[in-house]
């Protein structure tokens, strides 16, 4: 369960890092991550906010999910006027200096890789990423991404695609379209920007399991239920009730993976600023008082059942080889099982990591020629939890 956090309030405000550091287990950098923070200049990067943001989490025992790492929107102008040639290189250091300077650290868990490919008929937004590199720089984004951060788990994430409509069937097709080309997307972020006026979204739980059948995590990435200000105990109900609905729809698909609430205050907001005339959309008021929403959100959880992953996934299948050449080969084994959702699998000679896979298969390159190799492969489960080690 995480929350949206902005630096500002984190570094000033006691009752705000208090709340974020004992309520969430996962946090989010709501600003400090995106390109005009990290990269404002070409190759000139800078760190500190973001760090923050990780330190923090350090200090807290909590996962990092980073965002976002493509998006049409807060990227500098420099990168935008770039021919195509310069503008895939330019993301592809990006990628690379940014998910790469935090794969080391176990905290980050997670990467929203590309933000927002799609307009709201689910035609490819006319971007410029879009217009200058077509579709192509999504698998381009994602394979950079696998190569700066193997462990990561990879998203693409949007908005309004909670429920069944013409834009999450979109998202649905591109993401298997996507997998069946072996790119490494291993989740699909719906960002559920919802508001009361506009009623909740239809089929969103069997909208999440046709995405999960797909093999890929859901994350609910920016959750916020808006209302036409000012409150009233009618409303406040009503909001309850769509987080409620969020939070139940999640714990139904054992595959959605978390539900990160877009900040958590209403004292930090970015919706009034966007839709005037609405706000109070999170589960604290402005004075950091718990909300109708925060007891839903609390109770429904509590219903769900709270209990931490403690059960690693089971052993693969010995693993099978094809396709050997001088420097590669094929290996397939039998799927793991987990209690919640097998998010992925490393293969390992000795101690020595070889690659990392999605699914039940990875083809190995850059071996030395003429050398045997005695190889077991390892099941992760969304808490990280590795499968037991193989018997000899």
């Amino acid at each position: 369960m995480g929350a949206a956090l902005a630096t500002s309030p984190l570094a000033g405000e006691t009752a705000y890092r208090t709340i974020a550091g004992t309520e969430f287990n996962q946090i989010t950098a709501e600003n400090a991550m995106k390109w005009d923070a990290t990269e404002p200049s070409q190759n000139q990067f800078s760190w500190s906010a973001a760090d923050a943001i990780v330190n923090f989490a350090t200090q807290n025992g909590q996962q990092v999910h980073g965002h976002t790492l493509v998006w049409h929107s807060q990227t500098p102008s420099w990168v935008q006027n770039l021919g195509a040639d310069a503008l895939r290189s330019a993301m592809r250091n990006h990628i690379a200096q940014v998910a790469g300077r935090y794969a080391a650290n176990p905290a980050v868990v997670s990467w929203d890789v590309v933000n927002e490919v799609f307009d709201d008929s689910g035609n490819m937004r006319d971007s410029f990423w879009y217009q200058k590199l077509g579709d192509g720089y999504i698998a381009d984004a994602f394979r950079a991404a696998r190569a700066a951060d193997p462990d990561a788990r990879l998203c693409i994430n949007d908005y309004n695609v909670e429920g069944v409509n013409a834009k999450s069937t979109a998202m649905y097709n591109l993401v298997k379209s996507l997998r069946a080309q072996n790119v490494p997307v291993d989740c699909v972020g719906l960002q559920s920007h919802l508001a009361i006026q506009y009623g909740f979204p239809g089929q969103v739980q069997q909208n999440m399991q046709r995405f999960a059948d797909l093999g890929v995590e859901v994350r609910v990435t920016e959750l916020d239920i808006r209302l036409q200000t000012p409150r009233d105990a009618s409303k406040d109900a009503q909001q309850a009730t769509y987080y409620t609905n969020m939070v139940n729809a999640c714990l139904a698909v054992s595959r959605c993976s978390g539900i990160t609430i877009w900040g958590f205050t209403d004292k930090y907001s970015w919706v009034p600023d966007t839709f005037p005339g609405q706000g109070a959309a999170l589960i604290y008021d402005e004075g950091y008082n718990r909300k109708p929403a925060y007891t839903a959100v609390h109770d429904a959880l509590a219903g769900g059942g709270t209990t931490p992953d403690t059960t690693p996934p089971t052993v693969p299948g010995t693993p099978a080889v094809s396709a050997v050449t001088a420097s590669g080969a094929t290996l397939t084994w039998a799927a793991s099982t987990d209690n919640r959702a097998v998010t992925g699998y490393d293969v390992y000679s000795g101690t020595a990591k070889l690659g990392s896979s999605a699914s039940s298969s990875l083809t190995l390159t850059g071996l030395s020629p003429q050398t045997a190799y005695t190889v077991h492969v390892v099941a992760r489960d969304g808490a990280r939890s590795p499968s037991p080690a193989p018997r000899p």
